[in-house]
């Protein structure tokens, strides 16, 4: 593997992120407008310290991977926590260490936020995935509703 560097996105990355963005929305059999790429880009890169936030990763000059993050209060805790909640690499680039990297990223901007817990969610049938979860945090009973 050449030189990774995990970094937070730039408005440069535009065209990028997109492309690994739409790659994650169809893995997971979704779509969203172009009005919501335009927004979910402006928050990324905007000043909200409530808003979304991303790191990209990047290898040999191209972007292979994001995540997109937040930090929102919690009624169990003082502090805030810190919610991962979309992370990909792009196919060729897989079982190198670029999703670790990448949480990673997202587990010292935490602790740098002072937000002690850092969550996610997964689909069940995400099984590469979760070999790299399961090593680096441990699986919750929590079961997910949505609205019907």
């Amino acid at each position: 593997m050449g030189d990774l560097v995990i970094r937070p996105l730039e408005e440069k990355d535009r065209d990028d992120w997109a492309r690994l963005w739409t790659g994650y929305l169809q893995y997971y059999e979704t779509s969203v407008t172009s009005e919501v790429y335009e927004s979910t880009f402006a928050r990324l890169l905007g000043d909200d310290p409530r808003d979304f936030n991303c790191f990209v990763a990047e290898l040999d000059d191209r972007l292979v991977g994001l995540t997109h993050y937040l930090f929102h209060r919690h009624a169990w805790r003082i502090e805030e926590v810190c919610y991962l909640q979309d992370l990909y690499a792009d196919p060729e680039v897989r079982g190198t260490g670029i999703g670790r990297a990448l949480i990673e990223a997202v587990y010292a901007a935490a602790d740098k936020h002072g937000a002690p817990a850092v969550y996610w969610l997964t689909q069940d049938f995400n099984t590469t995935a979760r070999q790299l979860y399961d090593r680096i945090a441990k699986v919750s009973p929590f079961i997910r509703y949505n609205r019907a």
